[in-house]
């Protein structure tokens, strides 16, 4: 940076196209030199026409803001002068100076010219693991402020913080990892590759950091093993005023609740008893926390670490991050924990090292490669789940995931997986997820035993996270695209420069190449009849079933299982010949360069990435378990043979829940389930014996406090069409029209829950073409880009917003305080007659002379309910109306059945027009 200028340029216009018109309105620059904020230089500009409402409304840019600002035809040559050799810094340089250099075309200023630094691709590389890279995020994330965003001088002033705090960064990192990084940097799309190179001389002067390892020649940072380092050992707080003095240590404002001490002492009875328990535990009680201290005391006291299982790796990185400092200062104690997940979560370094030695890299690829090098050096689990990769970059990362326990010496020494398992035998708490848990049984050195106790939380979705184990998924897509690592011919592909390899070092392998790719035709052939036989089989359309989306089980196809073995077959032969066709390089390894072991490492993991797929194929179309499990085909009209995909699941898990919960009974591990829905009137351990939970165990429920529910209101809007009688268009339309009315009511901060994806995104298409709500912010899963957990962050950042979720919105997120106003229920939460999972569940109770609604769809769609209600309140001083839409819950003779189930809380039968009045009146007081 030594003598350079940087100017950080930020504009705003009237819209993205100079060349249709669009004019600037304001432009701010900000002078960087020797590291330090200098000069400014901000004008608003007049663009000669109104500014349309959005940038108004984006910018808080008025008319009269700009009426007696200068035309930028009066001070291009100005702002040119200003910028005439210095380093051109913007968040995302594509739009600012090609936007800038078209006006300066336009008022006859030559171009500038010079370097340019994207802030957005600089920070991407050396931020890997911010959520977001937009600049209100970015700032936020790293504590910049900005005043106001979309305001030309705030924005920019804020860049160049944030270019600083990159520049800081980037100073920071290992030489070896700079030197990997200017290697590469010269692919990018701005011209950082001079910032690496000045850090990268700058590194040589200074000695390495001792927080690094090393993994052939990748610098990485070391992760200690957590010690039995505790600072005393806490007794068990027997006395409530004991209980409590403590849990002002964290909480100062903490008051007493009877719920969360009795369940604090049911914890700690059942885990220092040994013995097993079922509770359900509302939200508002501080049920974490509740089971967190009694589990830390108890291993502490034992030297043997309890499990805590969650449901989802978010929710297990949440307790790790926002409870455990929490209870270290309650107990006044250094209580360890490990989050451990599947292995596939984490980096395979070996794989990576291996990748980077193959030099033909798109720049999707570099960019991800830069990302992890600057990632290494800061994670100390080695997630992969960390990393906010884009585009192609996902490809990337899914190829260096860890897929192997396998592992050469230096890789184990460096492997982040089995560094955690270490950890986890010196931790007093192992956080991890259901699926991680239940995976336990077909591990040959077993992770969850000589337990001081197990809690698991989220304890209903235990069940799904049982039947989800056995699943086996067919994807056409991801087929092709294993298939076409090693199988395709094209220039500079795997499969030729295998060739090469066989060609230089003398292998004769022209017998072996002509019979790969004969039996490759031969798999290519039966493998493509098969896939058009199930994309073409159409039939006849069912009435629940709209839209382009197909559902049907695979017993409806003609198609017979030796057809698909013969596909399976065929697919053998050709994975025989392909792992002969590199037998004869096998012993000229140690002759070859890095590269060359690269690409025949290379070829070896796309083979046995194919022997994987071959497993997957027998699973699905070939193996014959009928009766424990469903096999159904799903495919997209539109997209056809792409969106193809086949599904094996299983139907029932608790066989494999209770094999691995009596192995812990038999180690005398005390076992506490728990959850905010566990119980529901007329069925109350319908969750209970989905677990396997003997009726002998009580299930205990903990009640709210008394007041808990007090700012909650339910509606049941009793003009809606009845959901049965009309077509799902009128439907549709009312939704639409109850959305609207209560989003205009409200002010936006509303959830829309919906069953099915179809309907979700009918009624989203429709509000968005009227544009009745074009000034509030519409989410919608599925349709708008991110994951559950990114829609959920930008639906809080906007007061305005609208959610519109599926069935996994329906539990497990938690947006306390305003943030949320109100919940609308479309539908009832059941699931769809022609469900395959449910279709077979409900044959088989059937079968055995059971009503498959009474047992088996209300009390799962009353429980679902249930879960949404929760999403509402989170806090007693919480405020929010649950509305019903579905008026089964008032005509159908089952809909007491959903009333009773919410807790003491006024519900009112209205018409949408009331509703709206009442939503209007306590909104505008």
């Amino acid at each position: 940076m030594h003598n350079k200028t940087y100017a950080v340029v930020d504009l705003e216009t009237t819209g993205h196209s100079p060349t249709k018109g669009d004019r600037m309105i304001q432009i701010a620059i900000v002078f960087i030199k020797d590291g330090i904020i200098g000069e400014k230089y901000v004008r608003f500009v007049n663009p000669g026409q109104k500014i349309p409402a959005f940038i108004r409304q984006l910018t808080s840019i008025s008319d009269e803001d700009v009426k007696d600002a200068p035309f930028f035809d009066e001070i291009a040559a100005e702002v040119a002068l200003l910028l005439e050799g210095t380093i051109f810094i913007a968040h995302n340089t594509d739009f600012d100076l090609s936007f800038l250099q078209s006006e300066f075309a336009r008022c006859g200023v030559g171009k500038w010219t010079g370097k340019k630094i994207d802030t957005v691709e600089l920070s991407k590389v050396l931020i890997p693991s911010a959520p977001s890279y937009r600049l209100q995020d970015i700032t936020e994330e790293l504590g910049i402020p900005l005043g106001s965003a979309h305001r030309a001088d705030d924005d920019a002033e804020a860049t160049a913080k944030l270019f600083l705090i990159c520049m800081t960064k980037l100073h920071t990192l290992p030489e070896d990892t700079l030197n990997l990084l200017h290697r590469r940097s010269f692919r990018l799309k701005s011209d950082l590759s001079t910032l690496f190179y000045e850090a990268l001389k700058l590194a040589r002067t200074k000695k390495i950091s001792s927080d690094y390892s090393f993994f052939r020649g990748i610098p990485y940072r070391n992760m200690s093993i957590a010690k039995d380092n505790h600072f005393g050992h806490p007794v068990y707080p027997i006395d409530n005023q004991e209980k409590t003095a403590q849990l002002k240590k964290a909480y100062p404002d903490f008051e007493r609740r009877e719920s969360q001490f009795g369940f604090m002492d049911t914890v700690w009875h059942a885990l220092s008893g040994r013995s097993e328990i079922i509770a359900e535990v509302p939200t508002g009680i501080g049920k974490t926390m509740a089971y967190l201290l009694p589990a830390a005391i108890h291993s502490i006291s034992i030297g043997k670490p309890v499990v805590i299982s969650t449901y989802t790796n978010h929710l297990a990185d949440k307790i790790m991050d926002e409870e455990l400092g929490k209870a270290r200062i309650i107990l006044g104690s250094d209580v360890t924990a490990t989050v451990l997940k599947g292995r596939e979560q984490y980096i395979s370094l070996g794989k990576f090292e291996e990748l980077l030695r193959i030099a033909d890299e798109s720049y999707d690829e570099t960019f991800a490669i830069m990302q992890t090098l600057v990632w290494l050096t800061e994670t100390v689990s080695g997630d992969l789940e960390e990393l906010n990769v884009s585009g192609g970059g996902q490809l990337f990362v899914d190829r260096i995931r860890k897929r192997s326990n396998v592992l050469a010496h230096d890789e184990q020494v460096a492997d982040y997986h089995y560094r955690l398992l270490e950890r986890c035998g010196h931790s007093n708490l192992i956080i991890t997820n259901h699926s991680m848990l239940l995976s336990d049984k077909n591990r040959e050195q077993k992770i969850f035993s000589s337990l001081a106790g197990l809690v698991v939380d989220e304890a209903h979705q235990f069940v799904q996270a049982a039947t989800f184990m056995n699943e086996t998924v067919f994807s056409y897509t991801n087929w092709k695209y294993v298939m076409g690592q090693i199988a395709s011919d094209a220039t500079g592909q795997l499969l030729q420069q295998v060739d090469q390899l066989n060609t230089q070092f003398g292998t004769d392998q022209s017998r072996s190449r002509a019979q790969l790719d004969s039996a490759y035709l031969k798999f290519l052939t039966l493998f493509d009849y098969a896939v058009a036989t199930l994309t073409t089989f159409n039939p006849a359309k069912r009435k629940k079933q709209q839209g382009n989306r197909i559902i049907y089980t695979l017993a409806e196809l003609n198609y017979g299982r030796t057809d698909f073995s013969q596909v399976a077959e065929a697919m053998s032969d050709y994975i025989c010949q392909a792992e002969s066709f590199t037998s004869g390089l096998a012993i000229h390894v140690d002759n070859m360069t890095g590269n060359e072991q690269a690409i025949l490492s290379e070829w070896d993991f796309w083979v046995r990435e194919m022997t994987i797929k071959a497993g997957e194929w027998v699973e699905v179309f070939v193996d014959d378990n009928s009766e424990d499990f469903t096999v159904w085909m799903e495919k997209d009209m539109r997209s056809i043979p792409g969106s193809l995909t086949v599904i094996k699941r299983s139907l029932d898990g608790s066989g494999l829940i209770r094999a691995f919960i009596d192995r812990l009974k038999d180690e005398q591990t005390g076992i506490v389930w728990t959850s905010g829905t566990l119980a529901i009137p007329e069925n109350e351990r319908f969750i209970a014996r989905q677990l396997g939970i003997a009726d002998s165990i009580p299930l205990l429920t903990f009640d709210a406090p008394a007041h808990f529910y007090e700012g909650a209101e339910v509606f049941i809007v009793n003009d809606m069409p009845d959901i049965q009688q009309v077509s799902q268009s009128d439907y549709i339309e009312a939704v639409t029209d109850a959305v609207v009315q209560t989003v205009m009511a409200t002010g936006g901060r509303l959830f829309v829950l919906f069953t099915s994806q179809d309907m979700l995104r009918k009624t989203y298409d429709l509000i968005s073409e009227s544009q009745q709500l074009e000034d509030y912010t519409l989410f919608a899963q599925g349709i708008s880009s991110g994951s559950r957990i990114r829609l959920l962050k930008s639906f809080r950042q906007f007061t305005n917003s609208v959610l519109f979720g599926t069935n996994s919105f329906w539990e497990g997120v938690d947006v306390p305080g305003d943030a949320l106003a109100a919940v609308i229920v479309v539908r009832l939460p059941f699931s769809s007659p022609e469900e395959p999972v449910y279709k077979a569940r409900a044959a088989k109770l059937t079968a055995s002379g059971l009503n498959p609604f009474t047992e088996h769809a209300l009390p799962e769609a009353v429980m679902r309910l249930r879960q949404g209600f929760g999403r509402l309140i989170r806090s007693s001083s919480d405020k929010g109306f649950f509305i019903i839409l579905d008026r089964r819950i008032e005509t159908k003779s089952y809909g007491q059945r959903f009333l009773e189930a919410f807790p003491n809380v006024p519900v009112k039968k209205v018409s949408l027009e009331l509703m709206v009045n009442e939503l209007e009146n306590c909104y505008n007081e």
